[in-house]
């Protein structure tokens, strides 16, 4: 069996899932639906930072790694904000993700770097993008 031919689709589909778990994150701390921020029923006030800030970003580019749109820029600004989330929220507290509560902010963190650093795949508007026009026949 050539496991190869399913790279791109498994690679496709572990991109929508990060964006799409990501796009929740920003939706509750911006909007308070889906149980709101840190499950308090409510959003973040406008403006408020750094939290309510962090969570446009979760938004934005939840959904442009999700779509495949502008992925690698969205992943770098994605990966980054969660490297800073752990450094500044998690980390003083202990030097372990799974002691600080930050394991989630790290897979983030790494899961979007590695989008950022291999692309979208082939499911992704990107993709369509980069494939050449088709000439019609006559």
């Amino acid at each position: 069996m050539d496991t190869h031919k399913y790279v791109g689709p498994v690679w496709s589909l572990f991109r929508i899932v990060v964006g799409l778990l990501f796009t929740l994150h920003g939706a509750a701390t911006v909007f308070g639906v889906f149980g709101g921020n840190q499950g308090r029923g409510e959003a973040l006030p406008m403006g408020q930072w750094p939290g309510w800030w962090a969570g446009l970003i979760q938004l934005i580019c939840g959904l442009l790694v999700m779509a495949g749109l502008f992925a690698r820029p969205a992943a770098i600004l994605a990966s980054g904000s969660m490297a800073y989330a752990y450094f500044v929220v998690h980390q003083p507290h202990a030097l372990l993700p799974n002691q600080n509560g930050g394991v989630e902010a790290a897979l983030y963190a790494w899961s979007f770097l590695a989008i950022a650093v291999v692309g979208a795949g082939p499911w992704s508007v990107d993709a369509l993008w980069r494939r050449p026009a088709v000439p019609a026949t006559a």
